[in-house]
């Protein structure tokens, strides 16, 4: 059914417009086979040419593709292979294929036709041009080859005529030949006889012209000649002559290179000019380093009244008037460095190069001469060098209090560079070292100028800790002193950002652009040793040292106020925890400090801080300690313990012990934290000290047994009671700290009253004081029992000493009277 329905619409395709399709198509493909059999050939000669030079492999891909199209150029459906039968191929088709898959392989064949087209088009365009571009090439290579035959041919007649006119005169001058010659050797002489006979009269002009270079050259080109026809009268007179006229050049020249106003040019002509004239070479080596030095000795000098200008030093001839004061102050470091650098060294790099070329640089066959030139050389070098070395050395030093380093930093650069240029000028010599320990101890005096400053700020800090503790109080504004807590912080803060910026400061020495940053003969110390060790280190260690110089005081009197003592331990404790690391650590990151050097270790340095600590916390102990120890012995070796009234209040100084120890806890607790505490008892407020319960079972015995066992007793009770040490070591807490002054306080009460005689009412008066004291002072301690084994010592020391009735007082009149006071 499909077959009948194909058929019918091909039986309705006009068979003519078909067959039409197929030629042009079947032509297409035609030219296409061609153009590819054109390409086969070419691929076939580059093949060919491939074997003749070995490049052919064998292919498998190209033989394949070849084997190929070969069978498909024998399939008569194949529309590229010359065996194409249309029909067969249309059968096939209408055999094969639907009506949809015809109609869309009309449609393709349509394109295919169009393609080729526009493809056969672009060919022929193409070719048509390059064959009317090789048209013209040919026309144009005709016309050309016919101008070049032209001119070859005038070209060959000229040459024939050129060798027929030589031919000529070669044959007419053949006969002369010989007697031109002998004219040409005898007109040469003449001329050098009359060059000779002139030769005094060109050099007296050349003397008057002082064209001394052109006279040399006349005397040296006829000297040989002088000299060995000397012997002949004519010649003998010329000699005489010339000798007398170079005699008067040499003065001349000998003046002129003596002269200050010369330049390097005509010093280095003069030499040139003198040695051609036979002057010996070692003594003008030393006339002209004697006349270099007269002007490198004035630059030298003018640095040396510039170091006196800005010190301050009057000058020779200097006009002392008040303007000259302001007028005449002196170049800065970089204008000091560049006069240095522009006129010394500039004078002497032009010296050292003007020698070398007028003395080493020539052609001299005496090499011990060469060796002698060099010695002087460098002697006269080495001499003037030092001399400029002191100069810029005496500079820098000046420089050590200046508040910037960019301006000394630069002109140490600039020195240092200009000190390798002269290490290239002259091989023999090594500046470096000399220039290198120059900075170097320009840097260093900077570092020590740095420390100075820093310890300086660390004085001011303490003179305004100082002042703000000395500061009088306004009544009714208890606030108006700075707390403890805000003066630490501040020192803590202030003297941080000091080192900070001095750190800052110092960096300028270590830029990537200054020279001399980027030796490790100067980075490594520089950073190590005087950045790290000479200020950091250097500065913690001046901190600790001045500290402890508050702990060396003789005698038990101190001039420094004790919170000072307090706050310089805080200080020294945080150093130890916190910013000792920070210092360090800031230090070696911003100046890249290396480890192969010997250091200081932290861990010396914590100790150090915190020994400091220690010290001034045990001193600030018993400083505390001893001002109410002091008040306390007064107040018991001023009463008269035996005549006493009753007691009816507290004593004053028990309460102004009491208000001071309570003042030195909130001045503690503003800088050190609390500590720790033993557990208190629940009546340690209502002890009342008539007597302890050991004291009150012996009471029968101290009123009516004999005083040597009232005695032994007490030292039986004491051998059973716990050891305390009064000048113990303090922790670095408020607790550790009050129990220290509280121990020194309550030790000196007893020992005060162990010295003293009681009545009945005396004993009671310190049954009233002790008791008061136990209501408040326990609050202050680690451990209440400590309190309360010293006031029972205190108790019965009073006991002990009580020559009349021992009459204790009843606890509640005791509580009655402390509540009261």
């Amino acid at each position: 059914m499909t077959f009948s329905i194909c058929k019918a619409v091909f039986a309705e395709t006009p068979r003519v417009h078909f067959r039409f399709r197929f030629l042009r198509i079947k032509t297409i493909k035609t030219m296409a086979s061609k153009q590819e059999n054109g390409g086969m050939e070419d691929r076939q000669r580059r093949r060919d040419l491939k074997m003749y030079y070995g490049l052919e492999n064998g292919d498998p891909e190209t033989e394949g593709s070849v084997q190929h199209a070969m069978i498909n150029s024998t399939d008569p459906c194949n529309l590229d292979g010359a065996n194409f039968q249309p029909q067969t191929y249309l059968s096939k088709l209408i055999q094969e294929r639907s009506l949809t898959e015809l109609m869309d392989e009309e449609q393709k064949m349509v394109k295919d036709i169009r393609g080729l087209d526009s493809d056969m088009q672009t060919l022929v365009y193409e070719n048509y041009n390059k064959f009317i571009s090789a048209t013209d090439t040919i026309r144009k290579m005709k016309n050309d080859f016919r101008k070049m035959e032209d001119e070859m041919d005038h070209l060959a007649s000229n040459m024939s005529a050129i060798t027929d006119f030589s031919a000529s005169i070669s044959g007419t001058l053949q006969d002369r030949r010989q007697q031109i010659t002998k004219l040409a050797g005898v007109h040469s002489l003449l001329k050098k006889l009359q060059f000779l006979f002139e030769l005094p009269a060109r050099l007296n002009k050349c003397i008057e012209m002082e064209a001394y270079v052109q006279a040399v050259r006349y005397y040296t080109k006829a000297q040989r000649v002088l000299h060995q026809y000397d012997h002949m009268p004519s010649f003998q007179g010329i000699h005489t002559d010339c000798e007398s006229i170079i005699k008067q050049l040499r003065t001349k020249l000998m003046e002129r290179f003596r002269q200050k106003e010369s330049t390097a040019k005509q010093l280095t002509e003069c030499v040139d000019l003198l040695t051609q004239l036979g002057e010996p070479a070692e003594s003008l080596c030393d006339e002209f380093l004697s006349h270099a030095k007269q002007k490198l000795d004035e630059d030298l000098e003018e640095m040396k009244t510039q170091i006196k200008l800005y010190s301050g030093e009057p000058t020779p001839g200097q006009e002392q008037r008040p303007s000259h004061a302001y007028m005449n102050t002196g170049m800065d470091v970089l204008e000091f460095v560049d006069l240095g650098c522009n006129g010394f060294l500039s004078n002497m790099c032009l010296v050292i190069a003007s020698y070398n070329d007028m003395f080493m640089n020539r052609n001299m066959t005496d090499e011990s001469l060469d060796t002698i030139a060099l010695r002087k050389l460098v002697l006269f070098v080495n001499e003037l060098m030092e001399q400029y070395f002191n100069s810029v050395r005496q500079r820098v030093q000046l420089e050590k209090e200046t508040g910037d380093n960019t301006i000394l930093v630069r002109a140490l650069d600039r020195f240092h560079r200009r000190l390798q240029a002269m290490n290239k000028l002259l091989p023999d010599t090594d500046f470096s070292r000399a220039g290198t320990e120059i900075v170097s101890r320009g840097a260093r005096d900077r570092v020590s100028h740095y420390l100075q400053s820093l310890k300086q700020h660390f004085a001011d800090c303490l003179t305004d800790i100082r002042q703000n503790l000395a500061a009088p109080r306004l009544v009714g504004k208890q606030d108006n002193t700075a707390r403890l807590s805000e003066l630490l912080a501040n020192m803590q803060s202030s003297v941080v950002e000091q080192i900070k910026s001095v750190l800052g400061n110092l960096q300028a020495f270590i830029a990537p652009d200054i020279t001399f940053a980027m030796k490790p003969y100067f980075r490594g110390p520089f950073c190590s040793q005087d950045v790290r060790e000479g200020l950091v280190v250097a500065f913690i260690k001046h901190i600790c040292i001045t500290c402890n110089d508050f702990c060396e005081v003789p005698g038990d009197k101190t001039t420094s106020p004790p919170a000072l003592l307090m706050i310089l331990s805080r200080f020294c404790i945080d150093l130890e925890n916190a910013s000792i690391s920070y210092l360090l650590s800031l230090a070696e990151e911003q100046f890249m400090v290396e480890d192969r050097m010997p250091l200081t270790s932290t861990t010396e340095l914590f100790a150090m801080a915190k020994d400091t600590g220690q010290r001034l916390l045990n001193h600030y102990v018993k400083v505390q300690g001893l001002t109410i120890s002091q008040m306390l012995r007064k107040s018991v070796e001023t009463r008269d313990w035996l005549t006493t009234i009753e007691p009816r209040n507290v004593r004053a100084v028990m309460k102004r012990v009491v208000e001071d120890i309570t003042a030195i806890d909130m001045q503690v607790g503003q800088l050190y934290e609390e500590g720790v505490r033993k557990e208190r008892s629940s009546d340690s407020s209502r002890r009342t000290h008539a007597l302890s319960a050991s004291q009150q079972n012996r009471r029968p015995q101290w009123n009516y047994a004999p005083s040597v066992d009232n005695s032994l007793m007490s030292n039986i009770q004491k051998l059973f009671s716990e050891k305390i040490e009064i000048f113990s070591a303090v922790e670095f807490s408020k607790v550790s700290v009050l129990t220290g002054i509280v121990k020194i306080s309550l030790k000196t009460f007893l020992e005060c009253v162990r010295l003293r005689t009681f009545g009945k009412y005396g004993l009671q008066q310190i049954q009233v004081d002790t008791h008061y004291l136990q209501l408040y002072l326990w609050r202050f301690v680690s451990d209440e029992n400590l309190v309360q084994v010293l006031l029972d010592e205190i108790v019965c020391s009073a006991v002990h000493r009580c020559v009349t009735d021992k009459a204790m007082m009843e606890p509640s009149v005791i509580d009655l009277i402390c509540e009261r006071g």
